[in-house]
């Protein structure tokens, strides 16, 4: 059975019930979760499991399962296993996520500010990169950075919608990432907006105004190839 993924609707949600489906030394698999599970460049989220009898379970990470269908919580070795059906409370590490979150916002503006096919990517704590397939030269961090903030202090709302495989495939031009492919067979691709300024198909969590994601500065600018640029920024 599929994981029911919480996040998807609610980014901003924090705690929830859930029920365990199976449990081993690799982790737990829920039938609902609001842990993010590592995709995209976004890595999976960590937080605790209270159980029924009151102990915890840290999760340490989450990834998706071989099946990519369910989420596997990985635990610490040695960690007392819940019994399949036992109800327990999710809770996550908030202070991380919201970091991701406001990180994976910025990173789409910056592929914005710099339009470019993206060959790579990597979302932290508070800082985060994009490579891009550039044919020549010349970028400047601190006019970047300039046309990062300008989109910043436009609060520009941030929402999401569902379009279907097919609609994608007739607009190839809404896949930026060159490397990682939007998941499709499902039926439909969820799309990420941000107003008059970018549309895009991604999977991760964002803020939900770009207002949120803070002061960001482009730190460096690195050749890694013949027309390969790595970018990285950092928020305060």
């Amino acid at each position: 059975m599929p994981t029911e993924l919480l996040f998807r609707d609610d980014a901003y949600l924090r705690e929830a019930e859930a029920r365990i489906v199976g449990a081993d030394e690799t982790g737990l698999v829920l039938d609902r979760t609001l842990f993010y599970a590592q995709g995209g460049g976004q890595p999976g989220d960590r937080g605790r499991v209270l159980r029924e009898d009151g102990s915890e379970i840290a999760i340490l990470d989450t990834v998706y399962g071989a099946d990519k269908a369910t989420v596997l919580h990985r635990i610490a070795a040695g960690s007392a296993l819940p019994e399949p059906g036992e109800r327990v409370r999710l809770m996550l590490d908030w202070p991380l996520r919201y970091a991701r979150m406001r990180v994976h916002t910025a990173l789409h503006l910056l592929s914005v500010a710099l339009p470019y096919p993206v060959t790579g990517g990597s979302i932290g704590d508070g800082e985060g990169r994009l490579d891009f397939d550039i044919p020549d030269a010349g970028l400047d961090k601190e006019t970047v950075t300039a046309r990062l903030r300008e989109m910043i202090g436009q609060d520009a709302a941030v929402s999401e919608r569902w379009i279907s495989d097919e609609e994608l495939l007739a607009n190839p031009g809404l896949v930026k990432t060159m490397s990682v492919k939007p998941p499709m067979g499902s039926g439909r691709v969820r799309l990420v907006a941000i107003d008059d300024l970018d549309l895009q198909p991604c999977g991760g969590t964002h803020v939900r105004c770009t207002g949120e994601i803070g002061a960001a500065t482009v730190t460096a600018i690195e050749k890694k190839g013949k027309q390969n640029r790595r970018v990285r920024l950092s928020l305060t």
